[in-house]
């Protein structure tokens, strides 16, 4: 029971990344694709704007995610890792390469610096995403089991190729309909537009794609297409649906768009959930089970008070600055000052 807990919590903070990172590779998947320093000023200084002040603590869940990994269930942590360890490594880098851009291509003083370190910080952001879904879609379709060594094809396979198209879709449609909120309560309406679009582009793509992965995974992974097809997975599959249609709903109904912000996080959240729980009772299916993988009963039993800890000290922390972001406490923004050029405009 306490395996299954510690599971749930990893799965939690899981989604928790997903929704929350999702949106800031988004939003750098947006900059790489603004255009030239001139058609692109406008967006991508929005977007500098919009993940100034939470793009490094969004890396908190991530820090979960690993703690919990390596301390509740050590060996998921070790087969992962060892099987896995060139698209993580590359996802490492990847992350590490964003942060350093973001942050380094404000302060430059020379047009070729901005310009790299923007590059830096938007070719990372699409690359980050793929290697960490292709790594998920090699656990998936049960490619890796305890010893297996590492292999090309444990992340370069069809599941693992489709589980990384929607990771970085996802995170797409995630960074559009939160830049498209911000366009609003900025007094934006050409970007609002702007956004808007590219979000509902974004969740015809992650449809499409989510359908092609229904058909690949029947015949690549047997385990995960079952679980997604009946009993919980199948419920949350159809949240997923149900929440993403309601955002693309929204994102048309000029009145009602401000609510798109949860119905996508619904969306997400639904799906990584559906994926989680498709692959009951196993970490890896079918050679390690939650119970398998679970470390020693007392280190659980420590492992869900520290979290415990961890969530009444820091997610109050955590929502307050979401809710001061979202809601323009931090930093005054115009459009006057959108206009204006700078880093983001440059790069």
């Amino acid at each position: 029971m306490t395996a299954d807990l510690v599971a749930m919590v990893l799965l939690l903070a899981i989604a928790a990344y997903a929704c929350a990172g999702g949106t800031d590779y988004g939003a750098g998947f947006w900059d790489l694709t603004a255009g030239g320093a001139e058609r692109g000023r406008r967006p991508r200084r929005l977007i500098d704007h919009a993940m100034a002040p939470v793009w490094e603590v969004n890396n908190v869940w991530l820090i979960f995610v690993l703690v919990i990994m390596w301390t509740g269930f050590p060996t998921f942590f070790r087969t992962v890792f060892v099987a896995m360890w060139l698209p993580l490594a590359l996802a490492a880098v990847g992350t590490v390469l964003r942060g350093a851009g973001f942050a380094l291509r404000k302060p430059a003083r020379r047009l070729a610096g901005r310009r790299l370190y923007g590059a830096v910080f938007a070719i990372a952001s699409l690359l980050t995403p793929f290697f960490l879904g292709a790594a998920v879609g090699g656990i998936a379709s049960g490619r890796v089991s305890p010893g297996t060594a590492a292999s090309v094809e444990n992340w370069a396979n069809p599941t693992s190729l489709f589980f990384g198209l929607l990771a970085v879709t996802m995170t797409a449609f995630l960074g559009a309909v939160f830049l498209a909120g911000d366009a609003r309560r900025f007094t934006a309406p050409d970007l609002d537009g702007y956004f808007r679009r590219r979000a509902l582009v974004a969740l015809a793509v992650v449809a499409v794609l989510t359908v092609v992965m229904l058909f690949v995974t029947h015949a690549d992974a047997p385990h995960m297409w079952h679980g997604l097809t009946h009993g919980v997975g199948l419920v949350l599959l159809v949240l997923a649906a149900v929440a993403a249609l309601a955002t693309g709903w929204l994102l048309l109904r000029t009145a009602d768009a401000r609510w798109s912000r949860s119905t996508a996080v619904v969306a997400v959240a639904a799906g990584v959930f559906a994926w989680g729980l498709a692959q009951r009772p196993y970490l890896i299916p079918v050679s390690l089970t939650v119970s398998a993988g679970a470390g020693a009963p007392t280190t659980l039993r420590w492992l869900m008070l520290v979290s415990l800890v961890a969530v009444v000290l820091v997610f109050p922390a955590v929502a307050c600055l979401y809710w001061l972001d979202t809601h323009g406490e931090l930093e005054s923004l115009t459009d006057a000052d959108l206009r204006r050029g700078g880093a983001g405009g440059d790069a």
